[in-house]
């Protein structure tokens, strides 16, 4: 169980790290997520495989509430903020998708760093 919640935390972190989203406050956010998951799983163990979305998932909605947007979309240009979504909700694999298009933009885990040209 233990190296479930270590690799959704590690990925999880790395998508905030791209988004420079990784300070203390969104750290905080992730390590109070892996501590419910971790009861989560616990009690469902089939559900390990889930954590990664889950854990990107929670952390999303608790930035959210404190008046963030993350991780926000790049991938349609110009034209009114939105977020990116995981997909499946709860399943294998997680991928963050575009809310608004429906396009696939990366695995969580592998979103790509922001480049110093870009906010």
């Amino acid at each position: 169980m233990t190296e479930f919640l270590l690799e959704a935390r590690a990925r999880v972190l790395h998508d905030l790290a791209a988004y420079r989203m990784a300070d203390a406050s969104a750290v905080s956010v992730l390590e109070e997520a892996l501590s419910q998951r971790g009861w989560w799983v616990a009690q469902w163990p089939d559900g390990a495989a889930f954590l990664a979305g889950l854990i990107a998932q929670d952390v999303q909605d608790a930035l959210f509430d404190a008046g963030s947007r993350w991780p926000r979309c790049r991938a349609c240009g110009p034209g009114p903020e939105h977020s990116l979504g995981v997909e499946p909700e709860l399943g294998e694999d997680p991928r963050w998708v575009c809310t608004e298009s429906g396009l696939e933009v990366a695995p969580v885990g592998a979103l790509r760093a922001l480049d110093q040209s870009t906010g």
